[in-house]
């Protein structure tokens, strides 16, 4: 089998390629493919048998002012690579978010709830499902996911330990819920997904259980030995953004039983392991002048 992962350089690109060593892979990185481009893609996605897309704009409050920019690579590009996908006989994988949800319900969110954004990236984003899977239904894989963070790019775990070094305490909302993922574990379970030889449709990405920012930044702190009660908690009108969040993003995992596979395991015990294995760290401190 024959692989082509778009957007390799990111976070969830990198441990892409870190779970998919060893087999036939080719790894285009933004600046060797750009999505938005038809022929381009056509060119690139011949000859492969499954298309691994990790390319976005996740620039959330950026989009709000830079709404086309966010479509043509959150919509454009899903939908490129779908219909190249489909021409080439080949699977698609495209991830997508819980910003595609309002975030006003109680209880999580399954796999066929209506779409229904409340900002311009959770648009582009809805915007980019409904065209690979209308473009390439029978090979299309949707796969949502959320607070990502590991060890290959920017991300909130990241910065929590890097500002436990610079302050005191810090202020973290414990308004929004959710469930942090390791972008480690997300890469497993997609291959696991394209192994199981799955039915194409909607999939929820992420780490099992839930919990707060808040929440979160405690456990990152217990993790890295850190006292947790540095941690102080806040509201989100305290952190007032271009582009409103959903208050609750936490996903529903009923989708795959179809594929004959678990949940993926509890956020908790995501967060133990990479920490363990040096995706989550301290910065070191810098060298005496």
């Amino acid at each position: 089998m024959r692989y082509l992962i778009t957007g390799a350089n990111g976070m969830l690109g990198t441990d892409l390629r870190a779970v998919l060593a060893g087999r036939d892979v080719t790894a285009l990185a933004r600046t060797d493919l750009d999505v938005t481009d038809l022929e381009a893609v056509r060119a690139a996605v011949s000859g492969y048998d499954a298309v691994l897309n990790a390319a976005a704009y996740t620039r959330v409050d950026d989009a709000e002012t830079n709404e086309d920019a966010a479509f043509a690579v959150n919509e454009t590009g899903p939908r490129n690579l779908a219909i190249a996908a489909r021409e080439a006989g080949a699977k698609l994988v495209t991830i997508s978010t819980d910003y595609v949800f309002p975030g006003d319900a109680t209880e999580p969110y399954a796999e066929d709830t209506p779409r229904d954004p409340i900002n311009a990236y959770g648009r582009s984003k809805a915007a980019g499902e409904e065209a690979a899977i209308a473009e390439h239904p029978d090979g299309a894989f949707v796969v949502r996911t959320a607070w990502l963070y590991g060890e290959n790019g920017p991300n909130f775990a990241a910065t929590m330990a890097r500002l436990s070094t610079a302050h005191p305490t810090v202020s973290v909302v414990s308004d929004q819920h959710g469930q942090p993922t390791w972008t480690f574990d997300l890469a497993q379970r997609i291959v696991e997904l394209l192994d199981a030889d799955a039915p194409a449709g909607v999939y929820h990405g992420t780490n099992a259980g839930r919990t707060t920012w808040h929440g979160f930044t405690q456990a990152i702190f217990e993790e890295l030995g850190l006292d947790p009660e540095r941690v102080l908690e806040t509201d989100s009108s305290t952190f007032a953004r271009p582009a409103p969040r959903p208050a609750f993003s936490v996903l529903g995992h009923d989708g795959w039983s179809a594929a004959g596979l678990p949940p993926m395991r509890d956020w908790r015990e995501a967060l133990h392991a990479a920490v363990a294995a040096g995706a989550v760290a301290v910065p070191p401190a810098p060298a005496a002048s």
